[in-house]
């Protein structure tokens, strides 16, 4: 039987898996499992004690905190008492929560820690519908009183004592969950303005839970390893929707900062993450490799010569020979196998990239270590995803064929047009922006791109970010930023040259990466400003866009560099939670530097 509603699906689930391990979370060095029984429990105690707080079908509750089992607890206690859940990114300052909450009229406010009540303390005169404050982590708030606040185990206890004396309250409310019913609001990262509350309904997340975890099978015996922000569409599929559609186990890190630790220790056998995760995990192999034995550094060489070969045959759909076959397995047994168990890859037989757009070369160099890394795309008003590769059938520079039930159009103009289940219902409390992306059952998702022969799709650029020279070209900008950022001593890259006679970029260096880069070749700095500054440093960020200008074309060739003096941060505005670089306010808060390139 299909279940369409959330709750419908957590709870087959629940029912088929018993007291099998659904989560687990490290905790004073130990990792500590939950059952799916358990998993249930909590979930019943806190739609309980929201219906019986006076939470209505429909209403907003808002979470703000790390990943941890307590998020996902909360989050679909919500959707099983008929409440629409609003993620909140931790980094985000006081302002923007205060945004969220009012916007989507939020009546609970689910809090991690001090550092986010104190969030809360700065606007709690701005959302007078809020009816309660629940904090789960309690450390330096012992004695802490407020009479709108309350704690997360005196909020289970209400909903533990509401559960035993009506037991039937929250399985009612369950059923009453319709699949056009709202059960998300995730906001767009505001790249071009205030963000936008997407409205996902039970509909779109059962289905993407379903067709995501289908093209690329996954399975109970499956592990995740859960970091990217839970607010954000792209977790939400793997640590919640595929999680309760198939039963596999859900691993939440320590920290944002034991991450590389962490999947070490949990070995995932599926891996997912921002092309940032995975262009700095190539950025550490790549660095690691020069300060190896010279041995060490021609083995690694041949291997990838031959693992290289076998990619590009299999991403272009060519048969392997047996004797390339027979050279990448040894490859893989001398090299690639130490490798990957080194980095916590040595399970993982499938990966995924998403969110923003991932170097094709990037992409090829985890294949050819023999990482099956694939690329999806898709946007929130889509549920996430659109299309996807399918192992075995990743082709070089695509973004795969869309999901199966899932239809993809170029409109007149290059724009890509998608009609699907997991199309979202619309903005909240926006008309005008909905009626603006919805038109006669198409999104138009606001990018630029082309269906091949195949049927896969490649993906140009946002429409809004192509760049008309004076001399009338169009530069697609996130083509030659993705070939930029395959250096290791480039984090970031923005090319600029609209309507002007060249194209120049600014340029933000990989810390960790220069830095060791200055150290093993006696360059004096103290601070970042000083890298970023050093005639040496310099050389170098000239010498790797020499190697990129040489693959380009002379009107798409970067003339001009200029690298930026400090670092970008979300909270200063300059990049989403997801790190992708907000490139409109960039141009306006650095047009000294890019004016004085021209």
């Amino acid at each position: 039987m299909v279940y369409e509603t959330t709750p419908a699906v957590f709870k087959g689930t629940v029912e088929k898996y018993a007291d099998r391990v659904a989560m687990r979370k490290k905790q004073y060095g130990i990792w500590r499992d939950i059952s799916w029984n358990e998993y249930y429990r909590l979930v019943t105690h806190v739609g309980s004690a929201l219906i019986s707080m006076g939470l209505e079908k429909g209403e907003c509750v808002s979470i703000i905190g790390d990943n941890c089992p307590e998020w996902v607890i909360i989050d679909m206690g919500v959707q099983c008492a008929g409440g629409v859940v609003v993620g909140v990114y931790a980094t985000n300052a006081w302002q923007q929560v205060a945004y969220a909450l009012e916007n989507s009229d939020s009546v609970f406010f689910f809090v991690e820690n001090e550092e986010q009540l104190d969030k809360w303390l700065q606007f709690r005169d701005q959302v007078p519908r809020l009816k309660k404050v629940v904090i789960w982590d309690l450390e330096g708030l012992r004695n802490f009183q407020d009479p709108m606040v309350m704690t997360y185990d005196e909020f289970l206890e209400i909903g533990r004592e509401v559960a035993e004396k009506s037991p039937r309250l929250i399985e009612d409310r369950m059923a009453q969950v319709q699949p056009e019913d709202t059960c998300m609001l995730i906001y767009t990262s505001g790249t071009t303005g205030p963000p936008k509350g997407a409205m996902l309904s039970h509909r779109n997340l059962t289905w993407m839970g379903r067709a995501i975890t289908s093209i690329n099978p996954m399975n109970d015996r499956d592990e995740v390893l859960s970091f990217l922000p839970l607010c954000h569409v792209f977790e939400q599929l793997f640590s919640v929707m595929g999680h309760i559609t198939y039963g596999y186990i859900v691993n939440f890190i320590e920290s944002p900062d034991t991450i590389t630790d962490n999947m070490v220790e949990v070995s995932p056998t599926v891996g997912y993450g921002v092309p940032r995760i995975w262009e700095k995990y190539y950025s550490a192999i790549v660095i690691r490799m020069s300060d190896a034995t010279w041995l060490k550094r021609i083995l690694f060489g041949i291997a990838l010569k031959i693992g290289r070969k076998r990619a590009s045959l299999i991403m272009g759909f060519r048969p392997v020979p047996l004797y390339l076959k027979i050279l990448y397995r040894v490859a893989h047994f001398v090299v690639f196998w130490k490798l990957k168990k080194r980095l916590g890859f040595d399970r993982m037989r499938l990966a995924y990239s998403g969110a923003a757009p991932i170097s094709p070369d990037v992409l090829h160099f985890f294949q050819s270590i023999g990482l099956n890394l694939i690329e999806g795309y898709g946007q929130t008003e889509g549920t996430g995803v659109t299309c996807v590769s399918r192992v075995g059938r990743v082709k070089f520079g695509t973004v795969g064929p869309p999901l199966d039930g899932t239809e993809v159009k170029i409109a007149g103009d290059g724009e890509i047009l998608v009609r699907s289940p997991s199309v979202f219902k619309g903005y909240y409390k926006n008309p005008e922006a909905t009626r603006d992306a919805l038109k006669d059952g198409w999104l138009h998702s606001g990018d630029v791109g082309v269906l091949d022969e195949d049927g896969f799709l490649k993906i140009t650029d946002r429409k809004k970010d192509i760049i008309v020279t004076a001399g009338g070209k169009n530069i697609t900008p996130q083509y030659i930023e993705n070939k930029l950022k395959f250096s290791p001593y480039i984090n970031d890259a923005v090319v600029v040259g609209d309507r002007r006679k060249y194209l120049t970029c600014l340029i933000i260096i990989d810390e960790d990466n220069v830095v060791k880069y200055a150290q093993d070749n006696k360059v004096q700095f103290s601070t970042y400003k000083d890298l970023a500054t050093s005639q040496e440093i310099g050389r170098l960020i000239q010498g790797e866009v020499d190697k990129v200008n040489e693959s380009l074309s002379r009107v798409e060739q970067i003339k001009k560099f200029t690298i930026l003096p400090k670092k970008l941060y979300e909270e200063d505005g300059e990049v989403t939670p997801t790190m992708k670089v907000k490139r409109k306010y960039i141009s306006e808060a650095f047009k000294d530097l890019i004016e004085a390139m021209y």
